[in-house]
């Protein structure tokens, strides 16, 4: 990387730019620019909706929809072989993986098998899920014929009942929101995380715990998604933001808050990205990082080059 475009990386952060040049992930490769930006507001009649418990069957069937959707909700403890920090599945796709524009199961399963730029691969939706375990749980992904993987699958085809296949439903995704003009700005994000996230996330992001157990994930730190994860994105974990914090509250932070809130979450040290490339933050970031949505892998932020992993 350039030495004076890292010393140029300060307290604000200018992005325009780079959010031209943005990717979202699943979009072919369409840069942010030309995908058309997702109103956040009340989920609307068009949305689909996914079946209810109260439906399942009585059978082997629904005993491993069950099992699915436990593994999804509580994965600390129904695969914890397989996690390695403070994160369940439903962390990041809230309501058990029914949320509309909260990257819901329901509008994932139809549309896979897929190209993903991440891994320049077309990926099934049983690897997919296994992305999530290495990056997002930061732990290993179970064998695609395991029970876990089985069960999980069945949980997100049963959730997408009558849902059309190959069809980009409404509320798939995340929303995608306009960068600040301005660029995002840390010291406004840490003051908007003070105010409204650390009460449940904790000052330092290290989350909550009760029994032993994260009632509210870590956002940073050795217990939270590594580097690789796709909410290290901060225009990712922006629209997450947006649409549903703080809890229940979804919407009421404006666009520019929740890129900043976002872009100070992302600011911080978590664990390595699983791909590091010889040892080198500088060449992981070359090859996998560069061009990958809005990320700090590798940048240099209040004279430290993020990256470095912790444990």
């Amino acid at each position: 990387m350039n030495a004076a475009v890292k010393v140029c990386l300060g307290i604000v952060i200018a992005v325009p730019l780079l959010a031209a040049k943005t990717y979202y992930e699943e979009r072919g490769g369409m840069p942010v620019a030309q995908v058309p930006v997702v109103a956040v507001g009340p989920v609307g009649p068009g949305v689909f909706t996914p079946p209810q418990e109260s439906q399942l069957p009585d059978n082997a069937f629904g005993e491993l929809v069950r099992e699915g959707r436990d593994i999804f909700i509580n994965t600390q403890k129904n695969a914890a072989e397989f996690v390695g920090n403070g994160l369940n599945c439903s962390n990041c796709h809230l309501d058990q993986g029914r949320k509309a524009d909260s990257a819901p199961l329901w509008g994932a399963y139809g549309m896979y098998p897929a190209y993903r730029k991440k891994n320049n691969q077309v990926n099934t939706f049983t690897e997919r899920m296994q992305g999530c375990f290495e990056f997002s749980m930061n732990g290993k992904a179970p064998a695609s014929d395991s029970h876990v993987m089985k069960a999980l699958g069945t949980y997100a085809y049963w959730l997408a009942t009558k849902a059309p296949v190959g069809e980009e439903l409404p509320g798939r995704l995340y929303p995608v929101i306009p960068a600040p003009e301005k660029g995002f700005d840390l010291v406004k994000g840490k003051q908007i995380y003070a105010e409204q996230c650390a009460i449940c996330h904790g000052a330092e992001g290290q989350g909550q715990r009760s029994a032993g157990t994260f009632v509210f994930p870590p956002l940073w730190g050795k217990d939270s998604y590594n580097w690789g994860a796709g909410m290290h994105r901060i225009n990712t974990a922006a629209g997450f933001i947006k649409q549903n914090m703080p809890l229940g509250k979804g919407g009421s932070l404006t666009d520019d808050e929740a890129w900043h809130v976002a872009a100070w979450i992302n600011s911080h040290e978590r664990p390595q990205d699983p791909r590091l490339v010889e040892g080198s933050v500088e060449k992981t970031r070359e090859k996998y990082h560069k061009g990958d949505g809005v990320n700090l892998y590798g940048e240099v932020v209040n004279g430290v080059t993020l990256g470095q992993g912790i444990n």
